[in-house]
């Protein structure tokens, strides 16, 4: 368990399943991340580990962050999505809490680049770059401060290409 900003953040347990449901249905206007964080632990993109909860002090569970794999052309990477914090609990810090965790856990081992499509306004604080600046697109449109690349070791260079994401996400 880790504590960041006074959240406790920790791998996601089977047993948070439903409250992990609970927080993305909440976060979201759709139950498409939802169901896409149910897609996903069946896929194998799925990586045991990496899908982590943020914690109230009396263990109820807030937020949520995960990362799978995708590719980056034929370059291993991870994804980070969906992150997801129950609306009450919304700009106190729980979801930076799990997102830092889960780049910690996976500068272990399990992948040197995290690819977010997400907003250009929050992401940056944990390091990531416009990915276009390192000639990382997707085979959709979208727009381009949205679509983000970080390297988890300043020692090695983003590659380049187009992101293949898990099946689950449909792009």
């Amino acid at each position: 368990m880790n504590s960041h900003d006074a959240w406790t953040t920790r791998p996601e347990k089977k047993s948070d399943h439903a409250a992990v449901r609970a927080v993305t249905m909440a976060a979201f206007e759709t139950r498409d991340e939802a169901d896409l964080v149910d897609a996903l632990r069946a896929d194998d993109a799925w990586i045991d580990g990496l899908s982590m909860v943020t914690t109230t002090p009396d263990g109820r569970v807030v937020g949520h962050a995960l990362l799978t794999r995708c590719w980056v052309d034929d370059a291993p990477a991870l994804c980070l999505a969906p992150c997801s914090v129950l609306p009450e609990h919304q700009r106190t810090g729980a979801g930076s809490a799990a997102v830092r965790a889960l780049l910690d856990a996976a500068r272990g081992d399990e992948g040197p680049f995290v690819i977010v499509l997400g907003h250009p306004d929050y992401y940056p604080r944990f390091g990531f770059r416009r990915a276009s600046l390192f000639d990382i697109k997707l085979s959709i449109d979208v727009p381009d401060d949205a679509l983000m690349a970080l390297s988890l070791h300043p020692d090695r260079a983003l590659p380049s290409g187009t992101v293949r994401y898990a099946a689950p996400f449909g792009i």
